[in-house]
């Protein structure tokens, strides 16, 4: 009987406790550590109804096999809402322009401008500069071959007939490493692998500095080739036309491929009659390609050389004349094509610019320094990532899911966020400079018009990594990065996740 009764003493005291425990859980939530190979709902009293959809997501079988990183948090404080492997490293892509964004509006300013800049060497006698010419750029990505053009009319201008010398390109500015440590050889030929230098040029508005535009047309009769152009014009790159027109209907398959350490481009395949095709190659060299088209320019204004220049790249002379220079639209401008058509040559420039504008060396090395202090000092970790250039293109970048979203989550508070937050993508919206790399993704859902994220693609990685107004009123941010899949269709997951989130209420 005693024993009993100490057995029921032992029990009433052991469910007294666990009252307590429970109690006191109540007014003080628990907190929860982070697991590998898990989805932890934080929050879990109070996790926003939908995000639980996720979970249901993650089940689909294209992810199996893949590293999928998932971070929700609540954008008003930064409350961690969800993390599925959001502590695990993984391959960001082009969501690592969300890091080089933010850390160049920090160091560089919303205003600052790049500059070209055009110099004369010599004495001007009777109408004949008896020297040379100077092009110095500053790593202008918005220099276009109209601005070429209006630095020969200067010269012209200013009584200059024609020139004794040569034309010299100052490119020192940035070292002279053209691509990033990383970047796939097989990445080179394209516009996504431009080469970068401080002296470049861009062939229209979307402003990709050191590439060229192809377009190709098919020709009047089936079995012709069809008529390959360039834009600009130039001779600086020959182009081998192996291309032939088929009958309408027919399959539509060129390709244009610059051969390794040339600029002979290479134009193959099928065109059907009435069909045109356009593609953006990168050039070799871009410092010479500024020098011959600007060589070019002069020559348009009717302004002569006494004999062929040479042409080649040399620094300024102290006691060179200024003739002209041209300052690019500022940063906060040139962000909506940055991020929203994901230009990785921005991106690379940015990186070179903060490593220049900190004082030390336009270079990657000194840049990713200057990129990684910055955002350190905004509260990221950095010691739990590894940044090897600016763009994303390299496959050896690794971030974190949640370091991504506090990253968001810190910036609202910069007073460059608008710039920031207007340049992201924009989900179901056609209008090619708002909707962006996601302006065919999520039409006619709730995420439609809901949803700013910058997207990321790379062979076997993808990324969709921003802010969400949701049904409820509320704003979330959101990480989502998959690496290692091998199904293509990939995408329509990451859009239910982010339709999934716009429908939280």
């Amino acid at each position: 009987m005693r024993r009993k009764a100490v057995v029921l003493f032992a029990a009433l005291l052991s469910i007294t406790v666990l009252l307590f425990v429970f109690n006191s859980r109540k007014q003080d939530p628990p907190v929860v550590e982070k697991a590998d190979q898990q989805s932890i709902p934080v929050a879990a009293v109070e996790q926003p109804k939908g995000i639980p959809a996720l979970d249901k997501l993650l089940e689909d079988p294209r992810l199996g096999g893949a590293t999928t990183a998932i971070s929700v948090r609540h954008a008003e404080t930064g409350e961690l809402l969800y993390t599925h492997q959001g502590n695990v490293r993984v391959h960001p892509a082009s969501v690592m322009k969300l890091l080089t964004g933010a850390a160049a509006l920090d160091v560089l300013g919303e205003e600052y401008r790049f500059q070209t800049e055009v110099y004369a060497y010599g004495e001007v006698e009777k109408n004949v500069l008896k020297g040379d010419l100077y092009v110095k750029g500053k790593g202008d990505p918005t220099l276009v071959y109209s601005d070429l053009e209006a630095f020969a009319l200067k010269l012209k201008q200013q009584g200059i007939q024609s020139i004794t010398g040569n034309i010299y390109g100052d490119d020192t500015w940035y070292d002279t490493v053209r691509l990033s440590q990383d970047l796939n050889w097989s990445d080179e030929p394209f516009y996504t692998g431009a080469q970068v230098s401080a002296l470049t040029l861009s062939p229209n508005g979307d402003y990709d500095a050191g590439t060229v535009i192809v377009d190709v047309q098919a020709g009047k009769k089936a079995g012709q080739a069809g008529r390959v152009t360039m834009l600009p014009q130039n001779d600086y790159l020959t182009i081998v036309n192996e291309t032939k027109t088929v009958a309408k209907g027919g399959v539509k398959s060129i390709t244009v491929e610059r051969k390794h350490g040339t600029n002979t481009l290479v134009v193959t395949g099928t065109i059907p009659i009435g069909k045109k095709s356009r593609f953006w190659s990168s050039v070799w060299e871009p410092t010479d390609y500024v020098l011959h088209m600007f060589q070019r320019a002069v020559e348009s204004q009717g302004i002569h050389f006494g004999a062929p220049p040479a042409v080649k790249r040399g620094a300024v002379p102290k006691n060179a004349v200024l003739v002209s220079a041209k300052q690019s639209i500022p940063l906060k401008e040139l962000f909506v094509p940055f991020m929203k058509l994901s230009n990785n040559g921005h991106a690379e420039v940015l990186v070179k610019d903060m490593g220049r504008g900190a004082g030390l060396s336009g270079s990657w090395d000194h840049g990713l320094k200057v990129m990684s202090e910055r955002l350190a000092a905004m509260g990221i970790d950095t010691k739990n990532m590894l940044l090897r250039d600016g763009s994303g293109m390299s496959h050896k970048n690794l971030v974190t899911a949640d370091e991504v979203t506090k990253l968001l989550f810190e910036v609202q508070s910069q007073a460059w966020f608008k710039t920031f937050y207007n340049s992201l993508p924009v989900a179901g919206q056609e209008e090619r400079l708002v909707g962006g790399t996601l302006r065919h993704r999520m039409k006619g859902t709730a995420a439609a018009g809901k949803v700013h994220a910058k997207t990321g693609a790379l062979k076997g990685v993808t990324a969709l990594s921003g802010y969400v107004d949701t049904k409820g009123g509320d704003t979330l941010i959101f990480s989502i990065m998959l690496n290692n899949y091998l199904d293509e269709t990939i995408n329509e997951v990451v859009d239910q996740m982010a339709i999934a989130l716009a429908n939280v209420d």
